[in-house]
């Protein structure tokens, strides 16, 4: 059940405060995106990978990915202004119009290629499909000094990646651009245009790093599973 793969790693991740892109930080003698592109690499389903980058970071993410073998193919192209762009970017140089195609963040390197097989499976039958998790907090909304308590139990943390028929999410992506709409996710461009995704059901470890404590679980993550 192939499918193709845009990793996002244009992102500059201003929270991190590492001062550079947090694709380059290094965990476990590894690079981040590295990390992240070898799940990709390593799974036979995957046709092809697309990575979305910095303009001002292409030649340095082309030589960081040139050191290692990955075996697969890995298109790097330029991103755009918004995460929003980059992905419509990385869609319209797919060539295969009737391929799945996995949208991902280059900044959660622990998906699982079980999970990458559950979403193909569900995404190549229903047409769209997301990982997420069950949320554990209590959600309170809060509207002007009115704040109400969520329902826990119909609520879920969406994660990447998110899985589409390709002429599925190029639609969305292109109304959403014609419309100026930016969405949240790519699942939220198509949930505009009134089609159902489906929920597959994903890890609490599949995180995405953010801030300097994503860093220090990513890093014990690393120690515990060599």
């Amino acid at each position: 059940m192939d499918y193709f793969a845009i990793v996002l790693a244009a992102g500059q991740g201003k929270r991190m405060n590492a001062g550079e892109n947090k694709q380059f930080i290094t965990l476990a003698d590894k690079p981040v995106i590295i990390h992240t592109l070898e799940v990709f690499a390593k799974d036979e389903w995957c046709k092809s990978i697309i990575l979305v980058v910095n303009p001002n970071e292409q030649q340095r993410m082309k030589q960081l990915v040139n050191c290692y073998s990955f075996g697969k193919e890995i298109r790097l192209i330029q991103g755009g202004s918004e995460r929003q762009e980059s992905v419509y970017k990385g869609l319209c140089s797919i060539e295969d119009k009737t391929s799945i195609v996995f949208i991902h963040d280059g900044a959660r390197p622990f998906v699982t290629q079980e999970s990458l097989h559950k979403l193909a499976k569900v995404a190549s039958a229903e047409k769209a499909a997301i990982l997420a998790v069950p949320v554990t907090d209590t959600i309170k909304q809060r509207t002007d000094n009115q704040l109400t308590t969520l329902d826990r139990s119909l609520l879920w943390a969406a994660q990447t990646p998110q899985a589409f028929l390709f002429d599925r999410i190029y639609q969305a992506h292109k109304q959403a651009e014609e419309n100026n709409f930016l969405g949240t996710d790519d699942a939220s461009l198509v949930e505009r245009l009134g089609y159902p995704v489906q929920i597959v059901r994903g890890s609490y470890n599949n995180i995405k790093l953010t801030n300097p404590e994503d860093l220090k679980r990513a890093q014990s993550f690393f120690n515990e599973n060599g």
